[in-house]
């Protein structure tokens, strides 16, 4: 079994990504390797050029491969809407439904008491400070309807209140449930749709 060593190293790495157990990811890496010259070795290449070039967003947390990501250094989107979500798959999930055409802020997680992430762990006080320094007139928290995505929310609220409007994504969105997950229609329509707080 030695002489598969690297192979079962790549499985074992592989089972630990999203989505991904020890047996798709098994197939996964059997099927890559089956096809080595037409997927396994361009594969390879992609990820270690993205390795090298991936980045965050110096602005709002996303990832691209400039200092400064497409949404923004797009002038038609600096509009006065700012987009609060949790994660980059979130700002994702989001752009491709096409609905929002203002800019984002990636907090990077939610506030957890159990696993001692704190406001000063998130890009909480990136945030308090782009909108003290950006023209921002709504602030829109697209937040999962989770525990800790709606104490996240109202820590923001709290901080931000009276500084600018305030509202959240409205129906469609069930409790529990990510964003990354929802389809473009259900985004769009919650989106449509938010309230105050």
């Amino acid at each position: 079994m030695s002489s598969n060593r690297d192979i079962d190293t790549l499985i074992q790495m592989m089972a630990k990504l999203p989505g991904l157990g020890p047996r798709s990811a098994r197939r996964a890496v059997l099927h890559l390797i089956a096809k080595r010259e037409l997927k396994l070795m361009p594969l390879a290449d992609m990820m270690q050029t993205v390795a090298a070039t991936a980045r965050e967003c110096a602005i709002c947390g996303n990832i691209g491969t400039s200092e400064i990501c497409d949404i923004c250094r797009a002038p038609k989107r600096a509009n006065g809407l700012l987009c609060i979500v949790e994660d980059v798959a979130d700002l994702w999930a989001m752009e491709r439904g096409g609905a929002f055409q203002g800019r984002y802020h990636v907090l990077g997680g939610t506030l957890s008491a159990l696993d001692q992430v704190g406001p000063e762990q998130l890009r909480i006080p990136q945030l308090i400070r782009r909108i003290e320094s950006e023209q921002i007139t709504e602030v829109i928290l697209a937040l999962g309807a989770t525990i800790d995505g709606q104490t996240t929310a109202h820590y923001i609220a709290d901080q931000i209140e009276d500084r600018v409007r305030l509202t959240t994504l409205a129906q469609g969105v069930p409790i529990g449930g990510d964003l990354d997950y929802l389809d473009d229609g259900t985004i769009s329509a919650a989106l449509s749709a938010r309230r105050a707080l």
